[in-house]
């Protein structure tokens, strides 16, 4: 079973083929690399490459490529085959092959899309070996090849970002990493505050200021709901990771908080911890995730299928 990504791009196809194939580009947008060298060749020899890729925590892990093949179509399409190994112990993926293929779509462009250049339907697939025997096997099925071809998809959508919309694979990186920091940071904090002071422990202050707006005999009860209703929202701010209403719901929950406190229990504002400075910051944690999520890159915009009459 091997992996496919298919993305289509407005570009010429010199500027599609330069940034894939010259080894210091590509390295920028590509996820699954951190450092690509071509070595030294003879004019009728294949390209061989080393790449690198850092883990984290100081390790790395190193192998081989080699292009086995380009060839142009008459119909103006590309296609770059390859195949790659790694004698790195610490390496999942023995050995494997694959190719790029760029294929001109011939449609014209949306109104409103860069009518400049065509679309380029760019799209790969590749399989391997893996290491480890059955284990390795396992592993490979259930969580490494799933996320090298999320990895893939997220990559060749930052590609498409930087021909497109001149966004460098840099800044794709850093909004992408502000989105997740403000989204879970808001995730955990609604997960915090039901969890808790509502459901574990039932905190006083949490109960004085429900006491405010609640019944009597129904304060136990509504601080349970309230709880459970903020898990479930936190949950919902990581299934939804691309829809922007909880980040809405967020912002007018929290920004209409304010008033209702100052009210209801003027005594909690200038406490250590008070919801002014907790609502504030939630609301301007949903408001940086709204800003960098437009042109956010996404292996959602990327087939994971070939079409049937590719």
């Amino acid at each position: 079973m091997g992996i496919y990504v298919e993305i289509p791009i407005h570009a010429s196809m010199d500027e599609l083929w330069e940034k894939t194939q010259n080894p210091q580009l590509h390295q920028r947008w590509d996820l699954r690399f951190t450092q690509i060298e071509y070595l030294p060749r003879e004019d009728e020899e294949p390209h061989r490459f080393l790449y690198r890729t850092r883990i984290g925590f100081g390790l790395k892990i190193d192998g081989q490529g080699e292009s086995i093949g380009e060839r142009d179509g008459e119909d103006g399409a590309r296609t770059s085959s390859l195949k790659f190994w790694s004698e790195d112990p610490k390496s999942l993926i023995k050995t494997g092959s694959g190719y790029w293929k760029y294929v001109p779509d011939g449609k014209k462009p949306w109104p409103g899309e860069d009518a400049r250049h065509p679309t380029i339907r760019f799209f790969t697939w590749y399989d391997y070996e893996a290491r480890f025997g059955t284990l390795g096997k396992l592993i490979d099925r259930f969580l490494f090849r799933p996320l090298l071809g999320w990895a893939t998809a997220w990559s060749f959508d930052r590609l498409r970002l930087w021909i497109e919309k001149g966004i460098t694979p840099e800044a794709s990186r850093d909004r992408a990493i502000a989105y997740a920091l403000a989204r879970g940071t808001m995730a955990f904090i609604w997960f915090y505050h039901g969890l808790v002071p509502k459901l574990l422990y039932q905190d006083r202050i949490e109960l004085d200021l429900l006491s405010r707006i609640t019944p009597p005999d129904f304060l136990r009860t509504a601080a349970t709901f309230a709880g459970v209703l903020e898990v479930c929202f936190a949950f919902l701010l990581i299934l939804l990771w691309r829809q922007t209403w909880p980040l809405w719901v967020t912002i007018v929950l929290m920004l209409a908080g304010i008033p209702i406190v100052a009210l209801t229990a003027p005594e909690y504002l200038h406490a250590a911890f008070n919801p002014v400075t907790l609502n504030i910051s939630l609301a301007v944690f949903a408001g940086i995730a709204l800003v960098v999520r437009r042109d956010l890159a996404t292996a959602a915009s990327c087939l994971r299928k070939p079409k049937e009459n590719s």
